[in-house]
């Protein structure tokens, strides 16, 4: 039996999942590591955390499947997309990575879009967004020239462990049009882009498909894991990639919606020359030569965890959403905004805030609680209008991964407002999923995606809209496309005021 690994890198812990050669998950291990905020607005952490992480992980896997030691084949990452690293010419790391939720770029970003705005959208598909990653490159030869002369390695959190683990430097192609620096077109780093920004070639990795082999696992690890065979690192891919093929995502006509502390609607792009002029996140998904486009929701979860940390911390997530079914869909005239930290999509706007919209001396807490999964829907429903828009595409089918999908009533809800059947997974670690998939493609387990997705992706129940609940949100949700408009102007002015 062959064996493969793995390793999602996300932003609180790195999680292990070893998979058999037919698709079956056969353990599981995870690390923890701290965030750092120096100052507002700023998210740090150590990559040598991730390292560590790492190390312990396997040890922990290696504990539970003894027999890893001799069938394990390949390992393959999912890692957290836009987060800067930097290394020196001793292969040390110069300062914390930066992350992707760091906000101190917004000049930047403004630079970027001023200066050579057109130039980058036509050439990455994308707007510079203080998430990215070269807008933060810009931030430290600006603040910390001295540390930008100390530079001889950028690469992203994944590939800094692929780098431990192998001596080679690497990124593949979906997390490298997340950097703002690819030419999404031709597949190459952007000669204009790093030349307008003074970003030397030469920093910059050799670039991979997913599914490519950056090297074997150096022989001094192999050694103390206690691997009696040689192990294929492949190169892996950013995180919601690599969820997307976790998830089956590999053809156009199915979504993904999934719900965290942000929010990410998510759709498969068979044409190349697919341009959202912007108005989404476009990148080049894992699945070789094809892109997938998202819309982001920035408090998605977030918000359902504000509104219970604020109104019934006493109460369980479970506990707060028990009653919900019991609301009519529109929560009887209640509309709720989950503009609590800003919004991305479709409106790019940091100072906008959230709000509770016709609230009744007849609502009750369960309305309340209902109107905050409607507005976080609604949210995301808005990517999903700009796919359907745009590129005329039509979603029947849509996967609901994260706490969206812990709650039957919520996946009804999803089913009526996106007018489409939901699918579970029966096993949702869609990022895990997705790098352990990779590794068994590269290896040659499976010749395609398609035929790999077949064994390892498994769906559990479907949730069917109700017709006269969808045309119920229909015009509840023209609506709140309207509030936007009405309500930035007031938090726009509120902002000024507080400032």
């Amino acid at each position: 039996m062959a064996y493969l690994l793995g390793l999602d890198l996300g932003t609180s812990s790195l999680k292990g999942l070893v998979f058999d050669q037919t698709g079956d998950l056969c353990g599981t291990a995870s690390a923890e590591y701290p965030l750092s905020s120096p100052k507002p607005g700023f998210s740090e952490q150590e990559p040598t955390h991730w390292q560590e992480a790492a190390d312990a992980v396997i040890h922990d896997l290696i504990k539970k499947l003894p027999q890893l030691q001799t069938e394990l084949i390949g390992i393959s990452f999912s890692g957290q997309m836009h987060s800067l690293v930097l290394l020196d010419e001793s292969n040390r790391v110069i300062r914390p990575a930066i992350l992707w939720n760091d906000v101190r770029t917004t000049k930047q970003c403004q630079r970027i879009m001023a200066s050579f705005g057109e130039e980058v959208k036509a050439m990455t598909k994308n707007i510079a967004l203080e998430g990215f990653t070269l807008p933060k490159i810009l931030w430290v030869q600006e603040h910390e020239p001295e540390k930008w002369q100390e530079v001889r390695h950028i690469m992203l959190p994944k590939d800094y462990l692929a780098f431990w683990l192998t001596g080679n430097y690497s990124m593949d192609f979906s997390d490298a049009a997340g950097t703002l620096m690819l030419d999404s077109a031709n597949k190459c780093w952007s000669e204009a882009i790093i030349e307008k920004f003074s970003i030397s070639p030469d920093l910059l990795p050799p670039l991979f498909e997913s599914v490519g082999p950056v090297g074997k696992m150096r022989s001094e690890l192999k050694e103390a894991f206690g691997f009696e065979q040689e192990i294929t690192i492949y190169a892996g891919g950013a995180d919601n990639a690599c969820a997307a093929l976790g998830s089956g995502i590999i053809s156009e006509g199915i979504g993904m919606v999934s719900i965290g502390t942000s929010g990410v609607f998510l759709s498969f792009e068979e044409a190349q020359e697919v341009d959202y002029q912007g108005n989404l996140h476009l990148f080049r998904h894992v699945v070789k030569d094809k892109m997938y486009s998202m819309g982001v929701t920035l408090a998605a979860g977030n918000s359902l965890s504000w509104y219970r940390e604020t109104f019934a911390p006493d109460r369980s997530f479970s506990e707060l959403l028990t009653e919900i079914g019991e609301v009519e869909p529109g929560s009887e005239g209640l509309l709720f905004t989950p503009y609590i930290v800003g919004e991305r999509t479709p409106y790019i706007d940091s100072k906008i805030r959230g709000s509770f919209i016709g609230i009744d001396t007849r609502h009750r807490a369960k309305h309340f609680s209902r109107s905050v999964l409607e507005g976080i829907t609604f949210s995301l429903k808005d990517s999903q209008m700009i796919m359907e828009e745009q590129a005329q595409r039509k979603f029947t089918q849509i996967i609901s991964v994260g706490g969206g999908a812990q709650n039957s009533d919520w996946l009804q809800m999803q089913a009526d407002i996106f007018n489409a059947e939901i699918l579970t997974l029966s096993t949702e670690q869609g990022p895990g999923i997705g790098a352990a998939m990779l590794a068994a493609i590269g290896s040659g387990l499976y010749p395609d995606a398609a035929t790999c997705v077949d064994s390892f992706v498994k769906y559990g129940e479907t949730i069917h809209p109700i017709p006269e609940n969808v045309l119920k949100y229909q015009q509840i949700y023209s609506v709140y496309r309207t509030i936007y408009a009405q309500t930035a102007p007031i938090c726009h002015t509120l902002m000024q005021i507080e400032r």
